[in-house]
C-alpha cells in the first residue's frame, strides 16, 4: 500500500495544467467498441482507473497504440466476444466501474453484453438499474446470476423507443445513448444527463455518423444508423481536479494559475468557490487564484441564514467537488451546510479531519456543518487514509496546509483519479514525498 509523506505549511507558487477528464475518459473509451474503424483520442489521463480500462479494451481484442503522452488509437475490428465469459474477465470488470459502459456498445454491435457487478469507491449505493432499465425498452433481454454478481443483456436488434429516465445518471445516461445509435428507428431519452462530458460523447458519436439531437439539454433524440466510422476526439480538462487545485491554493494561501481549464465548460464551479470568499480570477481560458493573505469569508444568504452548498445533476454542482468544498471552509470565515445528497457514505472522512483540528458537526450521513478557523487555528498534522478518490485529495489538500509532517496511506485510491499527483504539486512548491 502506497503513502504520501506531506509536510505542511507552505506557500505554493506557480501554474499547474489539469489532466485530460477522467469521467470524459471512460465513456469515449467505451465508444471505440462501437465501430471496426480506427479512432484517435487525445489527452487521455494516465491515471488508474483510465489504464485499466484500456487494459481491459486490449483484452477484448481491441488494438491499441500509444502515439505519445495522452494520445492513443484504438481499432475494435477483431473483438474477442469469449473472453467477456471467461473468469479472468469477472475480475478484470469488477475493479472498475467504469467498465459497465462497455455494455451498451457490445450490445448495439454484437447482440450482447455481459459485465460483472462493478467496484470503485466506497461513497454508498451506486445502483446500476437506470443502465438495465434503458437497455431493456430497447429490446434487451436481461440476465443476473446473483451467485457470481454477474449481468447480462441480449438483443438480436435494438429498436428504438421512448422512455423517462427515473435518475438523471451520467453513466447510464452513456451507456443507453450508445446502445440507441445502432437501435431500429428513433429513440428519445427523457432526464437524460446533460453534462459537459456526456455532450463531448455525442459530439464524437455525431462525427462518427450517428444522428443526435438535443445534445446538452435533458432530451436527447437520436435516429439509428446502421454504423459507424472513425473519428478523432480530444478530452477536456478535468473540472474536478480545477476544483481541487481552487481549494489547494486557498487553503495554502497560495498564488497559483490554472492554465486551459475550458471556462465554458466549468458551469457553477468558480461561483461556488466564490461564495466560500475565494478569488477566482478569469484570465483568458486560465483561472488565476492570488495569495489569500487575509483569508476568504464565506457569504451568507440574501436573509442572513447561513451558506448550504449541496450537489445536483448538472448544470447543478457537481457530487465530486463537495469534499473539496467541506476542507476549505475548515479555514474560512463563517460557517456552511455542506449537503451531499447523492451518496450517503461520502462524509465520513470527517473525522479525519476533526482529528487534526476542524470544527465540523457531522448531522447525519448526507450533510455535515463546518465552523471555519479563520486560519487562526491552523490544522495538525496527522496520519490517516484516503477511503475515496474525491476524500483522498481532500486529506491531502488538509495536509499541505497543516503544520508538520502528515501520512496520507492508502493513495491508490487518489492515484485512480489524478495523473503523478506528486510530481506536479512538487513542480509548484509542495513537500510531498511518495514512499
Amino acid at each position: 500500500m502506497g503513502t504520501f509523506k506531506i509536510e505542511g505549511g507552505h506557500q505554493l507558487k506557480g501554474s499547474i495544467q489539469p489532466q485530460g477528464a477522467k469521467n470524459e475518459a471512460l465513456q469515449i473509451l467505451c465508444a471505440v467498441l462501437l465501430t471496426p474503424e480506427l479512432i484517435t483520442i487525445y489527452n487521455i489521463p494516465d491515471i488508474v482507473d483510465v489504464n485499466k480500462l484500456i487494459s481491459l479494451l486490449k483484452k477484448l481484442g481491441v488494438k491499441v497504440k500509444k502515439l505519445s503522452k495522452g494520445t492513443y488509437t484504438f481499432q475494435a475490428d477483431e473483438v474477442n466476444l469469449k473472453y467477456l465469459e471467461s473468469d479472468e474477465f469477472k475480475i478484470d470488470g469488477r475493479g472498475l466501474r467504469g467498465s459497465i459502459m462497455i455494455v451498451g456498445p457490445l450490445l448495439a454491435r454484437f447482440g450482447k453484453g455481459y459485465i460483472p457487478k462493478p467496484g470503485g469507491d466506497k461513497i454508498g449505493r451506486r445502483r446500476l438499474d437506470t443502465h438495465f432499465e434503458g437497455l431493456i425498452k430497447l429490446g434487451a433481454k436481461f440476465g443476473y446470476s446473483r451467485e457470481e454478481q454477474f449481468y447480462g443483456v441480449e438483443a438480436k436488434k435494438l429498436k428504438g423507443t421512448y422512455m423517462l429516465l427515473e435518475e438523471a445518471s451520467v453513466t447510464g445516461t452513456a451507456n443507453i445513448l450508445m446502445a440507441a445509435v445502432l437501435a431500429e428507428g428513433q429513440t428519445t431519452i427523457y432526464n437524460a444527463a446533460c453534462e459537459p462530458y456526456l455532450q463531448q460523447l455525442c459530439r464524437m458519436l455525431n462525427r462518427m455518423g450517428a444522428k443526435i439531437s438535443g445534445v446538452g439539454s435533458n432530451m436527447l433524440v437520436i435516429d439509428g444508423v446502421e454504423s459507424l466510422g472513425g473519428t478523432e476526439h480530444t478530452m477536456l480538462p478535468d473540472m474536478i481536479e480545477i476544483g481541487s487545485w481552487i481549494g489547494l491554493a486557498a487553503m495554502t494561501k497560495s498564488e497559483l494559475t490554472i492554465t486551459n481549464v475550458s471556462w465554458n465548460d466549468l458551469g457553477l464551479i468558480p461561483n461556488v468557490f466564490r461564495k466560500l470568499g475565494i478569488t477566482v480570477e478569469k484570465q483568458g481560458d486560465n483561472i488565476h487564484i492570488p495569495a489569500h493573505t487575509d483569508g476568504y469569508e464565506i457569504q451568507s444568504f440574501i436573509d442572513g441564514s447561513i451558506l448550504t452548498i449541496s450537489d445536483a445533476p448538472w448544470p447543478g454542482f457537481t457530487p465530486d467537488l463537495l469534499s473539496i468544498i467541506l476542507v476549505v471552509a475548515t479555514q474560512a470565515r463563517g460557517s456552511v451546510l455542506i449537503h451531499q445528497k447523492m451518496f450517503e457514505s461520502r462524509l465520513f472522512f470527517v473525522d479525519k479531519l476533526i482529528d487534526m483540528g476542524a470544527k465540523i458537526i457531522l448531522c447525519d450521513p448526507h450533510r455535515a456543518t463546518v465552523i471555519g478557523h479563520d486560519f487562526k487555528s491552523t490544522l495538525k498534522a496527522t496520519t490517516m487514509t484516503s477511503p475515496d478518490i474525491r476524500a483522498g485529495v481532500s486529506l491531502l489538500i488538509a495536509a499541505l496546509s497543516a503544520k508538520g509532517t502528515s501520512t496520507i496511506q492508502n493513495i491508490e485510491q487518489i492515484d485512480r483519479g489524478y495523473e503523478n499527483i506528486d510530481e506536479r504539486l512538487r513542480a509548484i512548491g509542495a513537500k510531498i514525498e511518495r514512499v
